[in-house]
């Protein structure tokens, strides 16, 4: 066996000398150069092991802004759509409440047509207006549109019929017999005048369009003269409302009553029952509420009433 001589020599002192064999010597060799290969093996698996782990952190935050991203993308679409519903929604509404006057135009057209006698063929209420034009494919948004469209339309026609009737009867009948006349309501008394006053909720002072009749509960209201009914039902501020064509551009409105005993196309006379005295609307206790308008213009009601 082969053997190795290590010397020592230090700058002072003995010499020390070490012998070693050729196999201690390769087993020491080996084991330093496992050592030194199993250090780098374990470096290089930290580095590794660190580097993926910044990548499963770069991609974790990737994610987290991807996903925020795809909310704020989903949160933005659904607001739109809920602007969309909500518009939807308005056109129906508009749409059901140009319906409703449609209605009430035709029954008020046909009522006219019998009670002026006037040829049915020429005047019928209950034929849809000739319209025309190509086809499209439209979203449901355009298609109210349309529908609003095709029922404005409607309302024009009706209303040129309406206008057309009116001056005819207007040429049979005298503008006194059309002028409101009669007390509306049965008993009663002025409790409000017309013009400005303070008004009962704000206490600010404020036009008062009318005259407030005081009564008691359910007590008559009456028709200030001969007409048709053109309007029965809710309005804001006035509760429940009754408002009468008289002719000659003169129409009066009974407001704040707790029921009506008429409809619209109704024809009326002076002093008829058209519903009861309440409290409905922006009111503070049982009275009517009583305009006189003519041509869209208010007109003082005390100048028209029997008394004061």
């Amino acid at each position: 066996m082969k053997y190795f001589s290590l010397m020592l020599v230090p700058d002072a002192g003995q010499v020390r000398t070490y012998r070693v064999s050729q196999r201690s010597l390769f087993y020491v060799v080996g084991t330093v150069l496992a050592l030194l290969a199993f250090g780098a093996w374990g470096t290089y698996s930290v580095y590794q092991a660190k580097q993926i782990q910044l990548s499963l952190q770069n991609s974790q935050t990737m994610l987290q802004v991807v996903r925020q991203r795809q909310n704020e993308a989903y949160a933005d679409m659904q607001a739109k759509l809920d602007i969309e519903k909500k518009k939807l929604a308005v056109y129906a509404r508009n749409l059901g409440q140009i319906q409703a006057s449609v209605l009430r135009l035709d029954s008020l057209g046909e009522r006219l047509v019998e009670v002026s006698k006037l040829n049915k063929n020429e005047f019928d209420f209950g034929v849809t207006p000739a319209l025309g034009g190509p086809r499209l494919e439209q979203t449901p948004v355009l298609a109210l549109d349309e529908q609003m469209q095709h029922v404005g339309l409607q309302l024009t026609h009706l209303d040129a019929q309406l206008s057309a009737i009116d001056m005819v009867l207007q040429g049979e009948r005298e503008e006194g017999l059309a002028r409101p006349h009669a007390w509306p309501t049965e008993g009663g008394y002025l409790s409000s005048h017309y013009g400005m006053r303070i008004d009962p909720f704000t206490g600010q002072r404020a036009m008062h369009r009318g005259v407030d009749i005081a009564n008691r509960f359910g007590a008559a209201v009456l028709a200030a003269s001969h007409g048709v009914v053109v309007f029965a039902g809710k309005m804001r501020g006035y509760g429940y409302l009754i408002e009468i064509d008289h002719g000659y551009g003169y129409r009066t409105r009974y407001g704040h009553m707790s029921s009506a005993a008429v409809k619209a196309g109704d024809e009326v006379d002076a002093n008829q029952l058209i519903g009861r005295v309440g409290s409905t609307g922006h009111s503070t206790g049982p009275h009517l509420h009583f305009e006189v308008r003519k041509f869209g213009k208010d007109l003082n009601p005390s100048t028209y009433l029997p008394r004061g």
